[in-house]
């Protein structure tokens, strides 16, 4: 689905030293960041692996044939490795050398909605003053979870009970609501949460005071349903 998140932005997400943040002129990163970069890699990489075998820096120093001080120094990402060191890495870690750079350029997207330009979502009670703003969407199977502003803006007479995959979140931003959850009713003030499951229907019961905002966060065993934009977005 399109969900119109043309503002949105993607960003990378991998291990990061402090040499990593500079850039050159541009917005490319420079030889040094690189280069740190690739020492950070190679050190998570070392660290997680020695874990995963239950080694410790000095058994590791002894099974690969380097000193302790050289694996500490790897681990802690303190310098770069020549490639026989690595070479020998690999070796006592049990993986191809390969995999020491595994995650390097490797990108997950992230989604950046700016202030206002989430799309608009039709829902029940939409056309009662109720706005449903959707803050993004992710693909695929990280599509796990669904956050979305709530804005109403009148008292209808009849509010409409949702039911729904997953488990729900709800934190009041403004205003003042009373919100049924099964045989339940919960006086919400700013800074109140409400976490329920999904399936059981739950949604609005009386508004003391309006305008309401509150954010609603959904989070599913497997990716949610598609929801559709509202009439004339």
């Amino acid at each position: 689905m399109n969900t119109g998140l043309g503002r949105s932005e993607k960003a990378a997400t991998r291990p990061t030293s402090r040499r990593a943040g500079r850039v050159e002129e541009g917005g490319e990163p420079t030889s040094e960041a690189r280069v740190g970069e690739l020492e950070a890699v190679i050190a998570w990489r070392v660290r997680t692996r020695s874990r995963e075998l239950g080694l410790s820096a000095a058994e590791l120093a002894r099974r690969s044939g380097l000193s302790k001080p050289m694996i500490s120094k790897v681990q802690a990402a303190q310098g770069s490795a020549s490639l026989h060191t690595l070479v020998r890495l690999a070796a006592a870690l049990e993986m191809p050398v390969t995999s020491l750079f595994q995650g390097l350029d490797e990108e997950r997207d992230a989604l950046f909605t700016r202030a206002g330009a989430g799309p608009e979502l039709g829902r029940p009670g939409t056309r009662s003053g109720h706005r449903y703003q959707l803050l993004g969407s992710m693909r695929g199977p990280a599509k796990r979870m669904e956050p979305m502003l709530v804005t109403l803006t009148s008292a209808a007479e009849v509010f409409p009970l949702y039911q729904h995959p997953g488990t729900e979140l709800l934190y009041l931003l403004e205003g003042e609501i009373d919100y049924g959850y099964g045989g339940a009713v919960y006086e919400l003030h700013p800074g109140d949460a409400l976490q329920f499951e999904g399936e059981v229907p739950h949604g609005p019961v009386r508004i003391p005071s309006l305008p309401v905002r509150f954010l609603s966060v959904t989070a599913y065993g497997t990716p949610p349903p598609e929801w559709e934009p509202a009439p004339g977005r």
